[in-house]
């Protein structure tokens, strides 16, 4: 008896180290990532000058984080109730859209089994792995021949930024949805055209519905990347336009010469809390997509 029990003491012991290894590594990682983060929060709970001397401490005073959130939401060149309803707006919709079009795009081409079928399948994916600096001043200058063309604004306007937002998102959305939409039998729509389900109507009634895991998985990837975005939104919005998203409008406090270095961090924190929120909230099913789509 006390034998065994000391073989499984030291076995116990070993599955013990070795787990501990591990755990120690993913500790590490999660400090590493979430640095950036931590570093925001604590600078944006200090002056200009305390940033400057010793950025990476933690602050002496919590309460002039209170002081710059309330000096960055009262600044009229930031505007931050103006730049988070054009963020909120330009998000939302970008996100309904690219759902319903990738959702339907990804149901045809998984059910159309034909050579053209696959052919636009891979230049959905394609497109992927081309860097949007390869394509942005092609893209600026054919905006403004369409607009000329069809007198309708593409650039500085809430139509182009989306439109081009649908297209630089909807290559990975439909990949995603394509692989998930493979697994779904085919027999639950061949049901419905017998029971005179018209094609449109099996898609909004049958498949739609089906889609709910991956489409959560494709929301959260899709609004993490509009609502952080820069380039595109600094690029057809303009920095001094009318319209600013809330990464656009932090550049206001960036001058030639002076930095204010508390207001940009505060004004970041500002910017980053909405999406965190959303992705702490949604991880569950962010993670459920995943795997759903992963084993289908």
């Amino acid at each position: 008896m006390r034998e065994n029990y000391g073989r499984n003491r030291i076995t116990w012991d070993a599955r013990q180290s070795k787990r501990l290894i591990p755990e120690l590594i993913g500790l590490l990682l999660s400090l590493f990532v979430l640095s950036p983060f931590i570093l925001v929060i604590f600078n944006a709970a200090k002056k200009s000058a305390d940033i400057v001397i010793s950025p990476i401490a933690p602050p002496s005073d919590w309460g002039q984080l209170l002081v710059n959130l309330k000096n960055v939401i009262g600044n009229q060149n930031f505007s931050y109730w103006r730049s988070f309803g054009s963020s909120l707006y330009i998000t939302a919709v970008s996100l309904i859209l690219l759902t319903l079009f990738s959702s339907m795009a990804a149901w045809v081409l998984v059910r159309n089994k034909t050579k053209w079928s696959q052919v636009i399948f891979m230049m959905f994916v394609a497109s992927m792995v081309i860097p949007f600096q390869v394509v942005m001043l092609p893209l600026l200058s054919t905006f403004r021949k369409v607009s000329e063309f069809t007198g309708i604004p593409l650039l500085s306007s809430y139509t182009g930024i989306i439109t081009a937002y649908l297209g630089f998102g909807g290559s990975l959305s439909v990949f995603i949805l394509h692989g998930f939409i493979k697994g779904i039998p085919k027999e639950l729509e061949e049901a419905a055209w017998i029971d005179g389900c018209s094609p449109e109507n099996t898609f909004f009634q049958i498949v739609f519905p089906l889609l709910k895991p991956v489409q959560m998985t494709v929301l959260i990837l899709n609004g993490i990347w509009i609502w952080n975005d820069y380039l595109l939104p600094s690029l057809m919005l303009g920095l001094n336009g009318r319209i600013k998203t809330l990464p656009v409008a932090v550049s206001s406090f960036v001058g030639s010469y002076v930095k204010q270095w508390d207001l940009i961090l505060a004004a970041a924190f500002l910017a980053m809390i909405p999406i965190v929120i959303l992705f702490l909230c949604a991880q569950r099913q962010i993670i459920q997509g995943m795997v759903e789509g992963a084993i289908k």
